[in-house]
């Protein structure tokens, strides 16, 4: 998995890890947009580029097996990496791209990821992550879930 830098086309490998309790101190609402310390009770992802600890995008999301689906409470990148003139693309697709894998192992086919995003972008999750209309939510399941993760898997 990868992210892109925008001005060079440069791909820089990365990694998506546990959010340690050191790290809050680190998360201001100005360039994480939420938060963050509301969502200690979740599980909570950081991403970075590999062999760095600046953490360029968040997701935070919670398992409900009876629905089997994962429900992607927060996600966001990190203030400069947002809008048209972002330094790094594909932060949010990987994650949830591995938010997609770990539906896929706990719920095989029957896989489900979901998120209420801001009104705004609706549009955006249904365009570039194949996301579809369920009620108040998007949701993504399989087959398309295994797009999303083909697409960001195999990005070298």
């Amino acid at each position: 998995m990868n992210i892109v830098e925008l001005s060079t086309g440069k791909s820089f490998p990365i990694e998506i890890l546990p959010l340690e309790s050191r790290d809050y101190k680190s998360l201001t609402k100005k360039r994480y947009f939420f938060n963050w310390k509301d969502e200690k009770e979740q599980e909570i992802y950081k991403l970075v580029i590999k062999g760095d600890n600046d953490i360029l995008g968040l997701i935070s999301f919670e398992i409900i097996s009876e629905e089997w689906r994962i429900h992607i409470r927060l996600l966001t990148v990190s203030e400069e990496n947002k809008g048209k003139n972002k330094k790094f693309d594909k932060i949010a697709g990987n994650l949830i791209c591995y938010v997609s894998k770990i539906a896929v192992i706990e719920f095989a086919e029957r896989a489900c990821i979901s998120l209420k995003p801001k009104t705004a972008i609706y549009q955006h999750y249904m365009d570039k992550y194949l996301m579809n209309i369920t009620g108040p939510l998007l949701s993504l399941e399989v087959p398309e879930i295994l797009t999303i993760i083909k697409e960001y898997e195999n990005d070298y």
